[in-house]
This record gives C-alpha cells, sequence and structure tokens, in this order.
C-alpha cells in the first residue's frame, strides 16, 4: 500500500485518461482540438510524475498533506490540477486524517468533490483501517497495546459520531473478534450490556476491551461512562467474564479508565 517506469504516465487504470464516472467538470485549461488532442496538459503530466517519484523515494514523510491528498485525488481528477481543491479540503477538515474520515454529506459541501473523489478518500481510509486492524486481530491484545491503540484512533479518531465498540479476547486474550455494537449521536451512543454479554458467550470469549471515541476530541470520561462501564462490568462478573478496560477515544490521546482508576 524499473522505478522511472513506475512514475510514468501508463496506460493503466491506475492512472488512465478521464473516467466516466470522475469528478472533472471542466478542464482546467482548453483541451479539445488543440495540439494535446484531450490529452492531459504536459505541465500537469511532468507535475504529478515528480509528486509520484517524491512519494516513491522518501515515502509519505516527504511530503505534506497537501500533496498527499493531491496523489489520492490524481485518480478522481485526471486532467486537473488538483492542488487547490487538496488545500482547500484540509482548510476545512483540518488535516490529512480528518479528510478521509469525513462524512460523504459534508464532503459534498466542497465544491469540486464529487462521488469519484469520495470514493477515493474512502478507498484509502478503509485500506487504512483494514491494515490496522491485521496488526492486532488474532494476536495478544495486551503485550500489544501500543499496536491496539494506534487501530482504536485509526479507526475512531476522527468520526463525526460516537462510536462504540467491544473487543472480544479469549483466555490467553489473543483478540478473536472487533466489533462495533453500536452508533449513536455527536455526543451520544446508546451501550447495550446485555447484547455484549450475550455476544461474549455465542464466540466463547473470556475477556473484554471496550472502546468507545468522543467526536469531541476530549476523551475525558463523563458521568454517564463511568456508570454504564460500571454495569458492563458487573453483567461481565455473573458469567465469569473479564472486563480488562475500557478506552475513550479522543483526536490526539486516549483515556484508559484502567490507568485512571475508574475500573
Amino acid at each position: 500500500m524499473s522505478q522511472n517506469r513506475a512514475l510514468s504516465e501508463p496506460p493503466l487504470p491506475l492512472f488512465a485518461a478521464p473516467r466516466d464516472d470522475c469528478d472533472e467538470v471542466a478542464p482546467a485549461v482548453p483541451v479539445g482540438n488543440g495540439a494535446n488532442g484531450g490529452k492531459q496538459p504536459s505541465y500537469l503530466s511532468d507535475h504529478r510524475a515528480r509528486l509520484r517519484e517524491r512519494f516513491m523515494q522518501g515515502g509519505a514523510d516527504a511530503l505534506p498533506d497537501y500533496e498527499m491528498l493531491e496523489l489520492v485525488l490524481f485518480r478522481a481528477i485526471p486532467r486537473q490540477d488538483v492542488k487547490p481543491l487538496a488545500r482547500k479540503l484540509l482548510e476545512v477538515f483540518g488535516d490529512f486524517n480528518r479528510v478521509l474520515s469525513a462524512n460523504p454529506a459534508r464532503l459534498t459541501e466542497i465544491s469540486g468533490v464529487g462521488p469519484a473523489v469520495i470514493q477515493e478518500l474512502k478507498i484509502v481510509e478503509a485500506a487504512a483501517q483494514r491494515l490496522a486492524r491485521s496488526r492486532v486481530i488474532n494476536r495478544p491484545a495486551l503485550s500489544g497495546w501500543d499496536a491496539l491503540l494506534d487501530y482504536c484512533h485509526t479507526t475512531m479518531a476522527h468520526a463525526e459520531i460516537e462510536q462504540f465498540r467491544v473487543l472480544y479476547l479469549d483466555r490467553k486474550n489473543i483478540l478473536i473478534a472487533d466489533e462495533q455494537q453500536s452508533r449513536g449521536t455527536i455526543d451520544h451512543v446508546p451501550v447495550y450490556p446485555r447484547e455484549i454479554i450475550r455476544r461474549a458467550l455465542d464466540i466463547n470469549a473470556s475477556a473484554l476491551i471496550l472502546v468507545h471515541n468522543h467526536p469531541s476530541g476530549d476523551p475525558s470520561p463523563s458521568e454517564a461512562d463511568i456508570t454504564m462501564t460500571r454495569r458492563i462490568v458487573t453483567a461481565a462478573e455473573t458469567m465469569g467474564l473479564v472486563v480488562h478496560d475500557h478506552i475513550i477515544i479522543g483526536k490526539s490521546r486516549e483515556i484508559s479508565f484502567r490507568s485512571e482508576g475508574l475500573l
């Protein structure tokens, strides 16, 4: 997720001519019957080739957020300068991660964003989440705590509504299932302890890690969070299950109930 050949403009689907479903509304420069014959202007082709080469040589660290977004937008908008749109998206949403995780309805409010752009952004978002998940699923959760936190941040930190996930562990604390138990609003998510425990018994889990996000960015637990956690812990104990932790994910940090003495 030879080198010069990979950075050119090959006639492959990855960098193909405009598709019927692309978001290109009108060309940025005249391309109709001129010398280019409707092809991408050479200065844009050169810019894209240089940007791809810098990425291949230096990776993501070599590029600022707007250039990373340009790389994503190249496929959706094949023949226009996408730098202004990349900068606009960052101006509205804040950073690369927040652009990827933005709600499609909000994205469509940005001039120049259509179905093709949204599709490319969501493909990259899904790929990032799947990669992060592959580093934790079917692996020891407690000894791989940093990877687990990275996964939770990747999946939930920039969501615009609250989500409640349950990580189910076996007797050796191997993560055997990661399931979104419910979705809510910007500041509330319904949680059903009975369903959580029932699911644990269904898959023969022995322990749980609870995770939810605060879209406000502040992971500080509310009284409702604390009360709900105690209810789940009580229900789990009656069935011989252990709740290892409850993690609240904020924009840039998280809070662990166990570390805070709340569990």
